[in-house]
């Protein structure tokens, strides 16, 4: 609890006390035996404005300042009208005294008060734990000594040092050092991750274990802690038409009811003989009940919760309109590459030909593509999992198009496509294989052949399912792949429909082509996500009515489109995402239709005489207090 906080409950309390005892010394007699009728009442009148003051003089403050700057109709300025009224009953002879009414308006009203803020920094809580995440020094070694510097002084290529303990600073590339790295302040993910020499890591991490030298990848200002916090900064910006909506009709709403009020104050008295105290009273119950603070109050931080939540499980929501259209998703288009698979090539398949083994096959693959930088020589290498001997390549030649030719222990061994090898005359078996075939050949003669092929994520399958049993109608995947490779890869995780061999224009117009089906299908009220990780998702990403980003490995231009960020790289993280949206939906709707019934049931019954000022307090503050502990649900999420 914040000190602000603790003050306020340490008025609410002495507040609480003394109007209890006025309250008994009222009730027991005493205070009419001390002196005497009428002076109980102004006795009454003065020691009830004792707590009064105590716990409102701020609430007063408030709406003196806002009527002396022209914004008057606000809760401050409602409950300052109407607790005063109650306060000037007194001076009606022919009505019962108020003030304990007054006093206890402006007491209760103030622990919805210390509720709402009390859920606001609960709310906020996990988002300040993200924006913990800032690192506030790099370690450098400046002549031999190591020395802390601001991590803006650093460029990419620097070389900085991280700590146990420490934050990494910069986005960058582990040269030396083994550690474990916690990432759960970005990704959500409680198990910390090993990072090797060669490993990338991300800003805002945590270095656990070891000593850690790394070469930064991007400035500061471009990199993922500070993509992050700027993201987080600017979430509360972007309002959800609900929202939007609850800020007009208490601008129409508030006024409307102060006048309602007024008139049933003055009206039946001036013109119908009516009793002034009675309908004085009336009107300043129908006042207190009308305090729209219930909607004010719960509908955003419903929302601020639900961003919140989303963000303890890695999922940065960049405002409550995405959060809405969200809830509403009946169709996620998926990228391919880097979305659905790892986006890294790897081998599958290893078939040698008779009297080889599959080590042999790999090894020699893999001498010969020693010095080859493409993604898939590096994959052979990776594959093969041992130093290479350099002394064992005499020469080596990259042919184009098709693949390498080298020498190697004296023979000439070729590694490459058909092409390569009806070249060179080669005889060779087309393997039925889904991904890229390496033909290998060894003095004339045909070795084998190895495939490579980018590797489905293990978790796609699952992120499927989730989506189906989340309510998704539809599934889609658009890439540039070939379509054999494309449909394969969609048989095994269960989409539905395929495009393949898409450029990025071409994207965008599939996406134009499922939003406008998504919303026939629907009647409008359906959403389109598309989740994508490239640079040539970004425009995609913009198109459609969620763009959902791959945080962790994801281009900066499909972050800056996108309006959901996952920082796992997780496709399960778009069901949990839509759950999330959902409840926080429900959340809302929930308290926007409790709040406004039993206020407009109490209010009827204020006109009519029906309802007294502590069913006004109930139908205000406890109504208030009711929806925002309802609203706290939303932060609530399972990791």
């Amino acid at each position: 609890m914040s000190p602000k906080q603790k003050r306020l409950l340490t008025r609410i309390i002495v507040a609480l006390v003394l109007f209890a005892a006025i309250e008994a010394a009222s009730l027991t007699g005493a205070l009419h035996r001390l002196f005497g009728d009428p002076g109980a009442v102004y006795a009454e009148f003065v020691l009830f404005l004792i707590p009064y003051l105590i716990a409102g003089y701020d609430v007063i403050g408030g709406a003196l300042r806002g009527l002396a700057h022209g914004h008057a109709l606000d809760e401050d300025f409602l409950m300052t009208i109407a607790t005063f009224g109650a306060f000037a009953l007194v001076f009606f002879p022919d009505t019962d005294p108020h003030m304990a009414e007054g006093a206890a308006v402006m007491l209760f009203f103030q622990v919805g008060e210390l509720f709402q803020s009390y859920a606001v920094d609960k709310s906020r809580k996990s988002i300040a734990d993200m924006m913990d995440i800032a690192p506030e020094f790099a370690n450098v070694m400046v002549e031999g000594k190591l020395q802390q510097v601001d991590p803006f002084e650093l460029a990419p290529d620097d070389e900085f040092i991280v700590m146990p303990g420490e934050r990494i600073p910069l986005d960058g590339t582990i040269i030396v050092g083994e550690s474990q790295v916690d990432t759960a302040a970005l990704t959500g993910e409680s198990v910390p991750r090993i990072a090797r020499p060669g490993d990338e890591v991300i800003s805002g991490c945590v270095n656990m274990t070891g000593k850690l030298v790394v070469r930064a990848s991007k400035a500061y200002e471009d990199s993922t802690v500070s993509r992050i916090l700027e993201l987080v900064e600017n979430a509360a910006e972007k309002k959800a038409r609900t929202e939007n909506f609850i800020t007009r009709f208490a601008r129409v709403y508030t006024p409307a009811v102060v006048g309602v009020a007024a008139l049933l104050a003055i009206v039946p008295p001036l013109f119908f003989g009516g009793e002034w105290a009675d309908w004085i009273l009336r009107g300043l119950t129908f006042l207190v009940v009308s305090c729209p603070c219930a909607l004010v109050i719960s509908v955003p931080l419903s929302f601020f919760g639900g961003i919140g939540g989303a963000s303890r499980l890695g999922i940065l929501v960049k405002g409550s309109n995405y959060l809405e259209a969200l809830a509403s998703t009946e169709t996620v288009v998926f990228d391919k590459t880097g979305t659905l698979t790892d986006g890294t090539f790897a081998v599958t398949e290893v078939r040698p030909a008779a009297g080889l083994s599959e080590c042999d096959l790999i090894a020699t693959a893999a001498l010969a593509e020693a010095y080859s930088t493409h993604p898939i020589a590096a994959s052979v290498r990776a594959a093969f999992g041992a130093d290479i001997d350099h002394a064992r390549i005499a020469k080596v030649e990259e042919v184009s198009g098709r693949g390498v030719a080298a020498e190697i222990d004296g023979k000439q061994v070729y590694v490459g496509n058909d092409k390569l090898m009806a070249d060179h005359g080669i005889a060779f078996e087309a393997p039925n294989a889904v991904g890229t075939v390496l033909h290998v050949a060894v003095d004339g003669t045909y070795a084998g052949s190895i495939v490579i092929a980018d590797t489905i994520k293990p978790t796609a399958v699952e992120a499927i399912t989730a989506l189906r049993d989340a309510g998704v109608r539809k599934t889609v995947m658009l890439t540039g792949d070939r379509t054999d490779v494309a449909r394969a890869v969609a048989e095994r995780l269960g989409i539905g429909e395929v495009r393949a061999e898409l450029l990025p224009q071409n994207k965008v117009e599939e996406v134009e082509r499922l939003l406008h089906a998504t919303a026939e299908q629907t009647r409008g009220k359906g959403k389109l996500a598309f989740v994508g990780d490239g640079i040539n998702d970004a425009p995609v990403l913009t198109r459609a009515d969620i763009g959902i980003a791959m945080g962790a490995m994801g281009s900066d231009a499909a972050i800056e489109a996108a309006d959901v960020v996952l920082m796992d790289d997780d496709p399960r993280s778009i069901a949990r995402a839509i759950a999330v949206a959902r409840k926080t939906m429900a959340i809302v709707w929930q308290n926007i239709v409790f709040a406004l019934g039993i206020k407009f049931a109490v209010l009827i019954l204020a006109a009519f005489g029906i309802a007294n000022m502590w069913m006004a307090v109930f139908a205000d503050v406890g109504v208030a207090v009711i929806a925002i502990l309802n609203a706290m649900r939303a932060m609530k999420v399972r990791k």
